[in-house]
């Protein structure tokens, strides 16, 4: 009974920590609103947002498999939210010649597609790193 407890219990915290990150990423966002815009149809935005929900969730399952206290993967989740956001943060300041979030915005496909990579690829490299 308890591998059934503990997988439900894991599933409600990974909504939780993704509900969170994604208020977070939102309130990061000063352009525009990432709900308002997929309402809309931005499929470039569409992109990014599943890419950070994809992000978080690849760092919660290694959390997951690594972790032997439900604590650890809270922790890991936060740890795993704030460097998707250092991640979005130094995509939009290493893309001089653009800016992401207006790109995002303008529903150009080629920044959604490498926003989502960005945060499918470190997240990752991050999972990939918790012990």
């Amino acid at each position: 009974m308890e591998p059934f407890l503990l997988t439900i219990l894991y599933f409600f915290i990974a909504i939780i920590i993704v509900i969170i990150g994604l208020a977070i990423f939102e309130a990061l966002t000063k352009q525009y609103k990432d709900w308002d815009e997929i309402k809309k149809g931005n499929q470039a935005v569409a992109l990014s947002i599943i890419g950070k929900i994809i992000g978080i969730c690849i760092i919660l399952a290694f959390s997951i498999y690594h972790s032997s206290h439900i604590l650890d993967t809270l922790i890991w989740g936060v740890v795993g939210v704030i460097l998707q956001m250092i991640a979005y943060l130094l995509f939009e300041l290493f893309t001089r010649k653009f800016s992401v979030e207006e790109q995002l915005l303008k529903g150009n496909l080629a920044v959604g597609i490498i926003s989502f990579g960005v945060s499918v690829g470190l997240a990752f490299v991050i999972g990939a790193s918790i012990t």
